[in-house]
């Protein structure tokens, strides 16, 4: 099991379930064309996805259509369920910027019959996530601005405060279906401007001035 990686810390907190979003942002909803739904749309990625700053995504070789998706992730600090809107941030430990990298290809098959996400989602280095920037450091996780730029050019920014779902509404979701336990990783969705990666591409993702994760791409080593 990996542990986070914490800014100008020496913390050991093992990664919990990453819980993901759909539709979170209009203009992504309309790009896909998609709806946007009253409550989240939820899906969960394995831990064995997950990468960090200066690793590699690679390519598998079920697939030959991946996009980036870039987001905000919020680290959860202690066990709870039931959380409410007033309280969401109390159970926040931290937060991350983070790539949820999708299989296209096989997400649109999959929608197609109606069958789940899971394959398209859950490959191995499918979730890279960038050091842990503390609760305390980051005064409204609501105004975030996201950036990511694949070989030096600019293909998503936006800023949390577009997202159609608060951060403390997404957390007072989210624990009304499962309980959050503290490591577990909520993917809060991806902003407009999706697209495709392939081999060697470089990525760089940023949360604003708080962290910035880089990572590049390469075929799978089977």
């Amino acid at each position: 099991m990996a542990n986070y990686r914490f800014k100008n810390s020496e913390k050991k907190i093992r990664i919990g379930k990453i819980i993901g979003l759909a539709r979170t942002y209009r203009e992504h909803a309309t790009e896909m064309q998609a709806e946007i739904t009253e409550d989240p749309l939820l899906f969960l990625k394995p831990e064995s996805a997950v990468i960090f700053n200066n690793e590699t995504i690679r390519i598998p070789t079920m697939s030959k259509n991946l996009h980036h998706e870039v987001e905000l992730g919020i680290v959860i600090g202690k066990t709870a369920r039931h959380i409410s809107q007033k309280h969401a941030l109390d159970y926040v430990l931290g937060y991350v910027v983070v790539l949820d990298i999708t299989a296209r290809d096989i997400q649109s098959e999959a929608k197609k019959n109606g069958w789940p996400w899971t394959i398209a989602k859950g490959f191995d280095t499918f979730a890279p996530i960038s050091d842990v920037v503390l609760k305390d450091e980051i005064s409204d996780p609501n105004n975030l601005d996201l950036i990511l730029t694949v070989n030096n050019q600019t293909k998503q920014q936006s800023n949390t405060k577009y997202m159609v779902y608060s951060v403390e509404r997404i957390i007072e979701f989210v624990s009304s279906v499962m309980t959050l336990k503290r490591g577990d990783l909520i993917m809060t969705g991806t902003p407009s401007g999706v697209g495709e990666i392939v081999e060697g591409d470089a990525l760089e993702a940023r949360l604003g001035n708080y962290c910035v994760l880089s990572v590049d791409v390469r075929k799978s080593m089977k």
